[in-house]
């Protein structure tokens, strides 16, 4: 019945720290929505900031945390691409490249961790 992901949310310590890491870090792009809102979008989908000490936002999880997301997100771009442009803008990767399993068969991966010490899983299938 589902055709894909739309958005996911993160609770973020501090939004420009979040910002910069996901759009520095891996390309995405800060879209600033209804009352100030941001989200970082990429391909047809997008990662909603929600600040710890702001505003909550209703609707919400019933126990929003930071650092309790673990994401896998397919890259545009050869892994080795993505990896030299982390190495190079400073950003520390946890593990890989490491074969995994992704939604639709084998991938390849790099781990690494963002402000909020969320595990983000960067793949490309083989």
């Amino acid at each position: 019945m589902m055709d894909r992901l739309d958005h996911l949310v993160l609770t973020v310590a501090d939004l420009a720290r979040s910002i910069d890491f996901y759009s520095r870090g891996l390309g995405m792009r800060d879209e600033v929505f209804g009352a100030g809102r941001h989200a970082l979008v990429f391909g047809r989908q997008k990662i909603n900031l929600h600040e710890a000490a702001g505003e909550p936002v209703l609707p919400r999880a019933s126990q929003p945390t930071r650092g309790s997301a673990d994401i896998c997100l397919i890259s545009a771009v050869p892994l080795v691409e993505v990896e030299a442009h982390l190495r190079r803008e400073g950003f520390t990767i946890e593990l890989g490249p490491v074969p995994r399993t992704g939604a639709t068969g084998p991938i390849t991966s790099l781990y690494l961790r963002d402000p909020d010490g969320n595990l983000v899983e960067v793949s490309e299938y083989a």
